[in-house]
């Protein structure tokens, strides 16, 4: 429990746009918030923000970073020397930490007396146990070069973690859930008493479901494989994989929306599409089943897991054997906010993310424990 009022900006920088909410964690409260986009400059953008929350009374920043590596298994209190020690970690994602770097200088510039957090996505899955987070490589060039199984969308999971278990009205430590955060990334995460102790992105955040542009899972010839019958460079299958796969390439477009309205009107590639991305699911909620040994709860999140009732229904269809069923006419129902959909002893829900509130909470817990607060 935090134990005082604190207005947070919480920044989500990206390569092209900058998300932020203010807000007051204990109450959650919303006081200012928006996003820039189409960001060439990150300090014209940053100013445009200081100018919608000039007056605000900011108390701290908390700055959602995707990549902690093995250096940040917390929130970092941002100092000069932890800027440096964040800006080794680039390698690991070259596509996000960059952009989530000059956020933080440009805001560090804009706000030299506030206080800033540095909050991973990576963070929640540190508790990821050795059979979990080890690839089958030599041990030494896998130490050496900093390979394993990080995970992502961690700052989602953990507060789908505690929102869970709070609709369960069960403590956070007695749960065993899965949470589903499906958008255009996507990832599934086995969650035991509000630990992550297994997650399907890895070193990056390729490996896993099917995602919007992303493949996901592949057998890892198939990059050595298009290199020599493509003569493209290693640089350009990568991107290949992260930019023009996924959705996108097995059915020209990342939009489930869009998939979906094409499916409807019998457009067999957008059909298939939508199969394969919701039986690569339901691979996963049985695997993660059996690693938690026991099943609470499965929860969905994100842009297609609160909005896509056909997705929910696709991978849940035909789990009964472990305990899930799906009450169709909830799953079908246009609710908003946190809702239960399930009509077995598993319970189904879907909850709404806010990864900003997360953001915030730990941002203040972070400068209330270098603080000493109590």
């Amino acid at each position: 429990m935090l134990s005082r009022s604190m207005r947070i900006l919480v920044l989500n920088s990206g390569s092209s746009s900058i998300k932020y909410r203010l807000l007051d964690p204990p109450r959650s409260e919303a006081l200012a918030g928006g996003l820039i986009e189409e960001v060439t400059d990150h300090r014209e953008g940053l100013h445009r923000i200081v100018s919608s929350v000039s007056g605000l009374g900011i108390q701290a920043v908390g700055h959602r970073v995707v990549h902690g590596g093995d250096l940040f298994r917390e929130p970092l209190l941002l100092t000069p020397v932890a800027v440096e020690r964040l800006r080794s970690l680039n390698p690991l994602a070259p596509l996000h930490n960059p952009a989530n770097l000059l956020g933080i200088e440009t805001a560090r510039e804009v706000w030299p007396d506030v206080p800033q957090v540095a909050v991973f996505d990576t963070a929640f899955h540190a508790t990821l146990p050795p059979a979990a987070f080890t690839y089958a490589i030599p041990e030494d060039l896998a130490r050496r070069h900093g390979i394993r199984r990080y995970g992502f969308h961690g700052i989602s999971h953990g507060f789908i973690a505690r929102r869970t278990a709070a609709l369960l009205q069960r403590p956070v430590a007695s749960t065993r859930l899965i949470s589903l955060h499906l958008g255009n990334g996507a990832s599934a995460a086995a969650i035991r008493a509000g630990r992550s102790v297994d997650t399907s992105m890895g070193l990056t955040p390729l490996e896993g479901l099917v995602m919007g542009t992303r493949s996901g899972d592949l057998d890892p010839a198939i990059l050595p494989l298009l290199v020599r019958a493509t003569g493209r460079s290693a640089d350009d299958v990568e991107t290949l994989l992260l930019r023009d796969s996924g959705l996108k390439g097995l059915a020209g477009t990342n939009d489930m929306r869009e998939l979906e309205q094409r499916a409807d009107a019998g457009d067999e590639r957008a059909g298939r599409a939508i199969e394969i991305f919701a039986y690569r699911l339901k691979k996963y909620i049985g695997a993660y089943a059996a690693v938690l040994g026991r099943l609470d709860a499965v929860s969905f999140t994100g842009g297609i897991g609160e909005h896509s009732a056909r997705i929910r229904s696709a991978c849940l269809k035909d789990l009964e054997l472990l305990g899930l069923v799906l009450d169709e006419a909830k799953n079908l129902a246009p609710a908003k906010g946190e809702r239960e959909i399930g009509a077995g002893p598993v319970r189904v829900f879907v909850i709404p993310a806010d990864e900003e509130v997360e953001i915030a909470a730990q941002t203040a817990a972070c400068l209330e424990a270098s603080r000493g607060t109590p």
